[in-house]
């Protein structure tokens, strides 16, 4: 059977530090960190002071009155950043509706719904829960609404695999447009996880830091570490079968070449001590994608600045790469935007490929004294221009599940 090739040709971020694809990545490279304290709610009782939120967004520019009423943070981010994707790729009129899917999710969905609603029904009783509570908190829906929008009749799938479920979404389109059920796909993840009840369960599973100091609070591979700081905001990309974009004359920013996903079956939120799932998802990837110089390859890390994961993480990279690891270029956007968990991949990615597209590696802000255990080249401070021929973006999440995607310049 013929194996399509596959290619990204738009674009889109709704992110802590940028509402858009040019602001995003500016601020990316130039080390702004995202990360101050809640505003949502009165964090007065709580451990936890410190978030990443994204500023200034305003669903208005995306979406109607009614759809806006009707749906959750997550959607409306969701929606905003697939909007500026499919703009940003010119795909609509220039695909057949039947062949125009949307892969899109979230690793938590509406949990600001679910939260709101249950205050309603425990106060007020079942007659004040909304009409809407269902459809605003369910994952899907973010794809649902995608697809609506732009007449998307095509697969349609919302892949929930905690942090890695934008990495999976991305790597699940790529493979449909691979072997021919779609020419197009809107794809990527979505989160809006800043609320009470989330922020206190995190803190309740020790998975957040709890220094409350912005600056020094996300910060991957560092000694110090300490726990993720929860990040939000939404990712997207156009994938596209090659020859239909070469076609139609589309600006193409980097060839999807390799996916895997493995799953640690070992424990509900810590990672196996031996990397070695997450070793083959990420060699599996390279092998797929015919990457061969380590050189020339930058990897978006996971990094989450939690002590298991940075040097479980680390030790992967090792399993995979060999002696070869010591020639790549690593780093950690979360130590900017936080940790966006079910959006986290589909930032990531976008990053990724800007960093392809630019030659640019965007840095690890924070990381001033480096764990012995994380002993690569993790771009502390500062970015570095080299020429990037290839990436990869890797994304671990709780249940175990360990994703890669790679990317080819083109």
């Amino acid at each position: 059977m013929y194996m399509k090739r596959v290619v990204v040709t738009g674009m889109g971020a709704i992110s802590p530090i940028g509402n858009d694809l040019a602001t995003y990545w500016q601020g990316l490279t130039d080390g702004k960190c995202g990360i101050d304290f809640i505003t949502k709610f009165d964090t007065t009782d709580f451990k936890v002071k410190i978030a990443a939120e994204v500023k200034d967004f305003n669903p208005s520019l995306y979406m109607d009155k009614g759809d806006i009423r009707r749906s959750d943070l997550f959607t409306q981010y969701a929606v905003a950043a697939a909007t500026q994707a499919v703009n940003d790729s010119a795909i609509v009129g220039n695909v057949l509706s039947e062949r125009f899917g949307v892969y899109f999710s979230s690793g938590i969905g509406g949990i600001k719904t679910l939260e709101t609603e249950s205050n309603k029904l425990s106060k007020n009783g079942a007659g004040a829960v909304s009409p809407y509570f269902i459809t605003m908190m369910i994952e899907n829906m973010a794809a649902g609404l995608i697809a609506i929008k732009h007449n998307a009749q095509g697969p349609s799938l919302s892949v929930v695999t905690a942090c890695a479920t934008g990495t999976n979404s991305i790597g699940e389109a790529y493979r449909a447009i691979k072997h021919g059920y779609a020419d197009a796909i809107i794809t990527g993840g979505s989160e809006a996880a800043i609320t009470p009840i989330s922020i206190a369960g995190f803190t309740s599973c020790m998975a957040l830091c709890e220094n409350n100091d912005p600056q020094k609070s996300s910060i991957p591979f560092d000694k110090n570490r300490c726990g993720f700081v929860m990040g939000e905001g939404a990712g997207a990309l156009v994938l596209e079968e090659y020859e239909h974009a070469v076609r139609r004359g589309a600006r193409i920013y980097a060839e999807v070449c390799g996916y895997s996903n493995a799953c640690d079956a070992y424990h509900i939120t810590a990672p196996r001590a031996d990397a070695i799932c997450t070793a083959r998802a990420i060699k599996n990837a390279l092998d797929e994608a015919g990457i061969i110089d380590i050189k020339s390859l930058y990897i978006n890390a996971h990094g989450t600045s939690t002590q298991l994961n940075d040097k479980t993480e680390t030790l992967a990279y090792k399993t995979a790469l060999g002696a070869r690891v010591a020639d790549a270029l690593i780093s950690s956007t979360k130590s900017m935007i936080g940790h966006c968990l079910g959006a986290a991949g589909a930032l990531e990615a976008v990053a990724t490929i800007k960093a392809i597209n630019d030659g640019v590696v965007p840095p690890t802000i924070g990381l001033n004294e480096a764990d012995p255990e994380c002993d690569l080249n993790y771009v502390p401070h500062k970015k570095i221009e080299r020429k990037i021929n290839a990436a990869i973006s890797v994304n671990m999440g709780f249940g175990g599940h360990d994703a890669c995607i790679a990317f080819k310049k083109i």
